[in-house]
């Protein structure tokens, strides 16, 4: 059916609230929140805890800003984001496309991780680092199936809302066991022990892939397209994600981009020193452990939260720019931390940061979800998600030379604070882009 069609039917009635609260009951619900942890899992494992592991083995922080690069892994999904979308895993491929890849995934992420420990620090920063690589690649690979399935299991605009939040909360709920449940296991059992618990927590997400469905209506569109080695077939799994994009968007196509790989920049520019900012600052892994679980839930929380009902409310491009200023400003209050680093400066700044990518990662994964068009939902979701990873990504390598750059002549806690308030005011171009796209749709939506 065509978008014409679709639009030229009766409008859909607005679920009540008590319609949305039997909703959360849905088995799929359950599954895409667990999906959601077993995505968020890995991604701290290769970036900011794998850090803080480096730091305390005495790599230096331009080592550690470089090595963050193995998270450009997810940056590239689009190269073989097809693949997943149109071919099914060998011997695995009897679950269904989508979880028989995520189920592969998983075990990748599993025995990477192993990988790490077996290697360690003191094997070199090029062996743990090939393990971090495959951890870093199994993981994109499984957020572009999560992702698909995602939007392939709702059946319409609001329950693509609520998967989005599920998928979110778990991802939430999974960072924090990433950041702060780890970081307590390393101070008192050592790095090797807590990233073997890690790779087990990843049966959370093998359970869930056993439990899920493959969704029917995008293998319905799927079959009725030519095999992916046929040139016909090859064509549109490359090339027609893209046409079916612009075809949609035509040139607001690209400030569309610009604006997705803008909007996060404020969390991924400084990613890499969180960690040995908290080691420079002297404060106790055990302290960072349980200001991260007193403020980590309780903030994903409130911000998955207020933004769904913000959303509601006042509409998307209004959420965006509203978690754009929460970004910024929650970034740049790390630098506070420099200056005074008093437990309860310490816990109200991870308080407003939690609460602020919480808020802009729904805001954004809804946005993005929206953009996408079935049959080619694995691939277009992966260019969205890889376009608002690339540019962060690529520049958090160089966050551990600026920080030593500035140092002689900040000092080491100055240049930190310095980059932190620099990496802030980063959320003032993606604030301009969004509010000239609400323009934008403003006007189309007043034309049609």
């Amino acid at each position: 059916m065509t978008d014409k069609a679709e639009g030229a039917q009766t409008p859909r009635r607005k679920r009540t609230a008590m319609e949305v609260v039997r909703s959360l009951r849905q088995p799929k619900v359950a599954v895409t929140l667990a999906l959601g942890f077993s995505s968020g899992l890995p991604f701290l494992l290769t970036g900011n805890t794998f850090g803080y592991w480096l730091r305390d083995e005495g790599t230096s922080l331009k080592a550690i800003g470089f090595i963050s690069w193995v998270g450009m892994a997810y940056v590239l999904k689009p190269f073989w984001a097809p693949i997943v979308d149109r071919v099914d895993v060998p011997l695995l491929g009897r679950l269904g496309r989508r979880r028989g890849w995520m189920l592969l995934s998983q075990v990748l992420i599993a025995l990477g991780l192993i990988g790490m420990v077996i290697t360690g620090p003191e094997g070199g920063l090029t062996a743990i680092g090939a393990c971090a690589l495959l951890v870093a690649f199994a993981s994109a690979t499984q957020d572009i199936v999560i992702d698909a399935w995602r939007i392939e299991a709702s059946s319409d605009s609001d329950e693509m809302g609520l998967l989005s939040s599920a998928a979110q909360l778990g991802y939430r709920v999974a960072l924090l066991v990433a950041d702060a449940a780890i970081i307590a296991a390393a101070e008192h059992f050592g790095w090797p022990i807590s990233y073997v618990w890690m790779a087990i927590l990843m049966g959370v997400g093998v359970a869930a892939s056993l439990f899920a469905f493959e969704p029917a209506r995008a293998d319905e569109v799927m079959h009725a397209k030519a095999p992916l080695w046929t040139p016909r077939g090859f064509f549109d799994a490359v090339v027609g994600p893209f046409i079916d994009f612009f075809g949609k968007h035509k040139a607001v196509g690209l400030l569309m981009l610009a604006a997705i790989a803008a909007y996060r920049l404020p969390d991924f520019l400084m990613g890499p020193m969180y960690n040995p900012y908290y080691h420079d600052l002297g404060i106790t892994k055990d302290t960072v452990a349980v200001v991260r679980a007193a403020t980590g839930l309780p903030g994903a929380f409130a911000g998955i939260a207020v933004a769904g009902l913000f959303a509601v409310r006042f509409g998307l491009f209004p959420t965006l720019l509203v978690g754009s200023v929460l970004q910024g400003f929650g970034t740049a209050a790390f630098a506070l931390l420099a200056y005074d680093n008093d437990p309860a400066l310490f816990t109200a700044v991870m308080a407003l940061d939690n609460f602020a990518q919480a808020f802009a990662g729904v805001a954004l994964v809804a946005y993005m979800s929206s953009l996408t068009g079935l049959g080619y939902t694995a691939t277009q979701y992966a260019l969205l998600s890889s376009t608002y990873a690339f540019l962060g990504k690529f520049l958090k390598g160089f966050s551990g030379a600026v920080v030593e750059g500035m140092t002689p002549t900040h000092g080491l806690l100055g240049a930190y604070a310095t980059a932190f308030i620099g990496t802030g005011l980063t959320a003032i171009p993606p604030i301009l882009l969004f509010l000239w796209l609400a323009r934008i749709h403003a006007r189309q939506t007043k034309a049609a």
